[in-house]
């Protein structure tokens, strides 16, 4: 198809996700993506961009990979289609031992699914059952962070804690709770120069909000390990150390949201492998498969599982595609090549490096923070940096809009624009990336972000 056509069947028949079109139903166009490779892609006009983003955080292991292609045709060649439910294929299992082995502790037990909200929406589900299976039915509450994104679907977007996102489908399900994020840099003032005492802070406030609610009513606690939303927000020292001990304490379980950091995004298969914190569940998706055919998965320890082991306690749950054997083909084939080419070693290599390149970036009066974490860093944009002065809403709108997105395409580059909290600029590229990427990534952002400075 010619671009013309493209952009008119878009314009048709085409619902873009988390996408107003009232550009392109004036006649605007979008981006044409029609070919990648590597860590680039290009568009129908032949222009070529560096993938600044995985996608969206999930091209892990770079883009056209043979060898997931061929494990995709061989596994349909061989069994196209089977779900497991009461039955299995070998595929799956064998995914599921892969990932076992690879997490922490006693999470020996994977629920297979398709996607991150479903993921999250079944580690929900399970917990909630759980506890009625023990005996402790009254236990329903989730408490999460301030401006968490957990996804889409309606359980989900309860433990999401961005309102924008949720007023449109309100009234959500019951029973989600929120806490103070870990953005140091928008810490209480007295914290801000000490992230140990910061992260007793803001862990605390966990068990606050767990006796206001009454333990016996929480269920579990929902974080990402870094998290996404809010531009890469690191845990502090000794925080996720204290949330395990506040979970323990009353009972609760504790969920590690993996969808964005697993599979190589902070140098690990699961990022709580370098923090050190055996949670309870783990939800992953992206780039368990690096994004080339959707595939998730919930992973429970033995603990939770064992009530289900019972003739009375059946999981009500269950995916049409959840653990679909072609996902789960390349999902073995996408750990393989992690493995044979330590791409998680690599991550780890290059953390330092990639870090003080974007740091570089701090001279730029617009850049009030560099954060994040192995392959993902956000670039906090402030109005004045030296006194943390945000941008009011109509400056943000414009700087994310007018301003950075078309300076950052023209540029080259492909990345997010994230303006849940400060605006910023979030940057996870492939993980087979090094150094000539790093500089090239600080030259086009550094470009875009000083021509947005003269023109706000």
């Amino acid at each position: 198809m010619s671009s013309s056509d493209v952009q008119q069947k878009t314009r048709d028949h085409l619902w873009l996700h988390f996408t107003n079109h009232a550009g392109l139903t004036a006649g605007e166009e979008v981006p044409v993506i029609t070919r990648a490779e590597g860590a680039h892609l290009w568009d129908d006009r032949g222009r070529r961009y560096l993938d600044g983003l995985s996608g969206l955080f999930a091209v892990n292991a770079g883009h056209g990979r043979p060898e997931l292609a061929e494990a995709a045709a061989r596994q349909i060649r061989e069994l196209d289609y089977f779900p497991v439910w009461n039955a299995v294929h070998p595929r799956a299992a064998e995914l599921a031992e892969a990932l076992a082995e690879r997490a922490p502790g006693d999470l020996n037990r994977v629920f297979l699914t398709n996607s991150g909200s479903e993921s999250v929406e079944t580690a929900w589900k399970l917990v909630k059952q759980y506890y009625k299976a023990i005996g402790q039915p009254g236990r329903h509450k989730v408490i999460s962070r301030t401006i968490a994104y957990h996804g889409t679907t309606h359980g989900a977007l309860s433990i999401t804690a961005l309102p924008g996102l949720r007023a449109p489908f309100e009234p959500l399900v019951p029973s989600g709770h929120k806490v103070p994020t870990t953005d140091l840099y928008r810490a209480p003032e007295h914290l801000r120069d000490d992230a140990e005492a910061f992260g007793r802070w803001a862990a605390d406030r966990i068990a606050e909000a767990i006796e206001f609610e009454g333990p016996e009513t929480v269920a579990a606690i929902f974080l990402e390990p870094v998290q996404n939303s809010g531009a890469a927000i690191p845990p502090p020292p000794g925080y996720l150390e204290r949330v395990r001990e506040i979970a323990d304490r009353y009972g609760v379980v504790l969920v590690a949201d993996e969808v964005i950091t697993a599979f190589g995004r902070v140098g690990d298969f699961f990022a709580v492998n370098r923090y050190g914190v055996v949670p309870d569940i783990i939800t992953g998706a992206k780039g368990i498969t690096s994004g080339y055919v959707p595939a998730g998965a919930t992973i429970v320890s033995d603990r939770l599982f064992a009530p289900f082991t019972k003739k009375e306690n059946t999981f009500a749950h269950g995916l049409t595609f959840g653990g679909h054997p072609v996902a789960a083909a390349v999902g073995l084939a996408n750990i393989a090549v992690f493995e044979r080419e330590k791409l998680n070693e690599n991550v780890r290599a290059n953390e330092d490096l990639f870090r003080t390149t974007l740091d570089r970036l701090r001279d730029l009066p617009i850049v009030g923070d560099v954060r994040g974490a192995g392959y993902f860093w956000g670039i906090v944009l402030v109005k004045d940096r030296h006194t943390r002065e945000p941008f009011p809403a109509v400056e943000r709108r414009r700087l994310i809009d007018e301003l950075l997105g078309p300076a950052l395409r023209a540029g080259g580059l492909h990345a997010r624009l994230d303006e849940r909290g400060d605006p910023a600029i979030l940057l996870a590229p492939p993980t087979t990336v090094g150094r000539a990427e790093f500089d090239l990534i600080e030259e086009i952002v550094r470009a875009a972000l000083t021509e947005a400075s003269q023109r706000l």
